[in-house]
């Protein structure tokens, strides 16, 4: 080990513990010495510490610091202590690299032989926190062409080049032990560099020491990996999975390794080409290897292609030592092959034209009045624009019936199908009104295998509450804007209590500002649940229709959630599965319901529509009670948009784990919580709950699937 004047290792940090009575004599002598700087930035790393989040336990806040001694630098730096230096050098990793993953990963030992190429990828192995110990092996020392890709100065020219290494990693990680073999490797060291490693990054020019080194890794079941600077070679052998396999990939053929050391460099070329694949190689590499020793002096490698590798190494260390998959086998990242292969981002080629516009016709090819019905009748609100409904008309009726293929998680027990199915109905007896030809309702149950179905026969009577809602009913529209924070007019809630009332419902509304607060938390909260539920993630997903999209006849598309482009941006993160998984995997995502919790503190009122029992009958009341009220809210100049929270057609613990089996117990609570707000009782079964705003028209109202209709003679 290579020692200065004073016996201090000369490529370690020294750490000082000023509590230690030894420690704080030499941190006298040092303050002393004239020529050694002390630089003290502890308040500033203090408040990084602070400001972590979330915050560190007491032990790691009260955590005493150290003072690090560089002597190549004749500088001492004041640094947090261990555990708090670690905490915040490594916070911005996270999420991408876990708290748990970096607490993992902190306890692998790798080694790196050859420190030019193997430099830059044990530097990044420390500065990602990939390892919680390093063995660097490399006998030469630091020359002016390495320059060109090893990170170093001409400060360090002559040093060897573990240590300029090792110093580059002290000053970014003093914690962190490194043990320098500055002989390098030989058949004789080999087996002391090898002793207690989990990963062997081997950047050897020598192929004797390529094989000999990994001849004693597979012999201990150590993983080697291999960055080749050239169109991005990255070669991975998993010896701890398959302690048999032939080193190198087996391109050395039958050869005898033991015989390397006496071949010329000459009878090592073919080996080294076949090793290299000399057929892949890129142009201008192939080129230069037929002209070393003549007008080039040796392999030539470039700074890009060495930080390339590492880049790759530093993914393969971090999977091996996480577990993850990660086969034995050979990978080319190309660079320049990717370069050639550019394209305009998809925003840049232009979004397709939107759908035109569906106006309120009347349906085609269906009998006289009836078609009417129909048509008033589809324009009913559904969870999702799913239309969950099948509708036959006759020249004397028209049946609605719940269509189950339509369904989804969130339609518990079909419950929202009724709902939607109720507002449907609702439609049609309006139009029915309107036109003096409102008859008698039929509701069944399961009867013929559907759930849920109603019929409206024509009749002769009148009705002109309904039927001056006709054109205000042909207008109502989900409303997404935000809106702006306001009362809402005591005669506006008075009328849309009496309107539910008349329907058969009850009608609460939170209209308070602690009203409010507290169900925008449940809601956000729910729409968390939502966002990271596999399958509610999928369907919400599904439901979204996007400009180009080939079917905007259902769906909600997303020009009516009334979001900027950034907001659009974000959903684009927020739509992927994976990106869920993670941060479910997490306990995290507390932003997924922001939109919600921001939406609802802009309110007027919550409107939660209820009715007494729970058979789906009586949810199809409710959901005329929910158009009536809808209506009369636009009416009365208000926005009104539906939210629906993943626990609203949940009655059971077994109906919420089938919801969602890990949120199951969250969203128990928050049901429980909203109950509580709203005043609502075990009897009471909320058909929907109504955000009503003060706002301008929605932007894009929602259109409808013609499809759903078919006439039948009787």
């Amino acid at each position: 080990m290579s020692v200065d004047d004073d016996g201090l290792n000369v490529y370690a940090a020294h750490l000082l513990d000023p509590e230690d009575s030894a420690d704080r004599a030499m941190l006298d002598r040092l303050r002393a010495d004239p020529r050694i700087e002390f630089l003290d930035r502890r308040a500033q790393q203090l408040d990084d510490l602070h400001r972590l989040r979330p915050a560190p336990d007491a032990a790691v806040l009260d955590e005493p610091g150290r003072w690090a001694y560089f002597p190549w630098r004749r500088s001492v730096a004041a640094v947090l202590g261990p555990k708090a230096f670690r905490a915040v050098r490594l916070d911005r990793n996270r999420n991408i690299i876990t708290a748990a993953e970096q607490q993992r990963l902190g306890a692998l030992r790798i080694g790196v032989a050859g420190l030019s190429v193997g430099h830059v990828i044990a530097h990044t192995l420390a500065a990602q926190g990939l390892c919680g110990r390093l063995h660097l092996a490399d006998f030469d020392g630091l020359e002016l062409s390495n320059l060109n890709r090893v990170p170093a100065t001409v400060l360090d020219l002559g040093v060897n080049k573990a240590h300029v290494a090792a110093r580059r990693i002290a000053e970014v990680d003093p914690y962190l032990p490194v043990r320098v073999f500055e002989a390098g490797l030989t058949s004789e060291t080999v087996d002391e560099f090898l002793d207690g490693l989990d990963i062997v990054v081997e950047e050897c020019d020598s192929l004797d020491m390529k094989a000999v080194l990994r001849l004693g890794a597979r012999a201990r079941g150590i993983p080697v990996v291999m960055a080749t600077s050239d169109r991005g070679l990255i070669d991975i052998e998993r010896f701890d999975l398959e302690p048999d396999r032939p080193i190198l990939h087996g391109l050395l053929g039958e050869l005898d390794v033991s015989l390397l050391p006496g071949m010329s460099s000459r009878d090592k070329v073919p080996h080294i080409l076949r090793h290299l694949e000399a057929s892949r190689l890129s142009s201008r590499t192939a080129a230069s290897l037929v002209e070393v020793d003549r007008s080039i002096s040796t392999w030539p490698q470039l700074a890009g292609d060495v930080a390339l590798g590492a880049t790759a190494l530093a993914e393969a260390v971090r999977r091996i030592g996480l577990g993850e998959e990660l086969r034995s086998g050979r990978v080319r990242i190309d660079v320049s092959g990717a370069l050639d292969r550019l394209a305009e981002p998809e925003m840049a080629r232009g979004a397709p034209e939107p759908p035109p516009e569906q106006g309120d016709t009347e349906l085609p090819d269906l009998p006289g009045l009836t078609g009417v019905l129909a048509a008033a009748a589809i324009r009913a609100p559904s969870g999702g624009n799913v239309q969950p409904w099948r509708i036959d008309v006759t020249p004397d009726a028209l049946t609605i019936g719940v269509a189950t293929e339509r369904t989804s998680a969130m339609d518990v027990g079909h419950r929202g199908s009724a709902v939607a199915l109720g507002a449907a109905l609702f439609n049609a007896r309006v139009a029915a009104a309107a036109h003096d030809v409102l008859g008698p309702v039929t509701v069944t149950e399961h009867t013929g295998g559907v759930p849920l179905q109603a019929t409206l026969r024509l009749g002769d009577r009148s009705d002109a509450d309904l039927a001056e809602l006709y054109r205000p009913m042909l207008a109502r529209e989900s409303n997404r804007h935000h809106g702006t924070p306001g009362p809402l007019d005591p005669a506006t809630a008075e009328a849309l209590h009496a309107i539910a009332t008349r329907h058969g419902a009850t009608l609460r509304l939170l209209t308070t500002d602690t009203e409010l607060a507290g169900a925008a938390g449940i809601l956000a909260a729910a729409d968390r649940v939502r966002y990271l539920t596999p399958r509610l993630h999928a369907e919400m997903i599904s439901e979204l229709r996007w400009p180009g999209d080939p079917d905007f006849d259902e769906g909600i598309d997303v020009r009516s959630l009334e979001m900027d482009a950034g907001d659009l941006a974000v959903l684009d993160i927020l739509r992927r599965p994976e990106v869920m998984a993670h941060l479910a995997d997490w306990q995290a995502g507390s932003a997924l319901g922001e939109d919600t919790h921001d939406r609802v503190r802009a309110s007027c009122a919550l409107a939660v529509v209820t009715v007494a029992g729970d058979a789906l009958r009586d949810y199809a009341s409710g959901g005329e009670a929910v158009e009536a009220v809808w209506i009369a809210a636009q009416t009365h100049g208000l926005g009104v948009q539906p939210v629906s929270p993943v626990f609203l057609y949940a009655r059971s613990d077994d109906e919420l784990r089938d919801l969602s089996p890990q949120f199951a117990g969250e969203l128990a609570g928050l049901a429980s919580d909203f109950a509580r707000l709203a005043g609502t009782g075990p009897d009471d079964a909320i058909a929907l709950i109504l955000r009503l705003a003060a706002t301008g028209p929605a932007s894009v109202r929602s259109r409808r699937r013609l499809d759903r209709v078919r006439a039948l003679s009787r």
